[in-house]
């Protein structure tokens, strides 16, 4: 089964060391979602209510991305990576998922951060991954974890 990791990573750069490591265990493609301008320490910091990432998720705000998956049509599986925000993936995931035919795909997706933990991010992101079979979300630490796991999905 052909595999596509994707993910979003942001000031600390877990998610993409994360990312990184299980693509190499599961031999499987990497792709990372940039945004058109890049966040600053000072757009992440969400202890300010004025903050890019506050004004984003309070105003739902669509974050253009940069680049693009090329054959994203042969890939059969995905897995998408994020920092948990407010809850959920951060709007630059769901924007990026948007602009894809999720058709005929298995997608799982991973967060490496969450202090609220793992919750319905899976039900809020399902929206946005189009005729895409998105099985579930899980909170992961470390690239053997999340090749261990993306190994027992369907």
């Amino acid at each position: 089964m052909k595999t596509l990791v994707i993910y979003f990573s942001a000031e600390k750069a877990t998610t993409a060391r994360v990312a990184k490591d299980a693509a190499q265990l599961l031999g499987a493609q990497l792709y990372e979602i940039k945004p058109e301008i890049p966040y600053t320490a000072a757009d992440l910091n969400w202890r300010n209510p004025l903050a890019r990432c506050n004004r984003e998720f309070f105003g739902r705000k669509q974050v253009p991305t940069t680049g693009g998956i090329e054959n994203f049509a042969d890939y059969e599986r995905v897995l998408i990576g994020f920092p948990i925000w407010y809850g959920c993936a951060p709007l630059v995931v769901s924007s990026f998922c948007k602009g894809y035919d999720w058709t005929g795909k298995t997608v799982a997706a991973f967060a490496t951060s969450g202090g609220s933990g793992i919750g319905k991010t899976a039900e809020k992101l399902r929206p946005f991954i189009s005729g895409g079979e998105l099985l579930n979300a899980k909170l992961v630490h470390s690239g053997a974890e999340l090749a261990a796991w993306a190994k027992e999905l369907p």
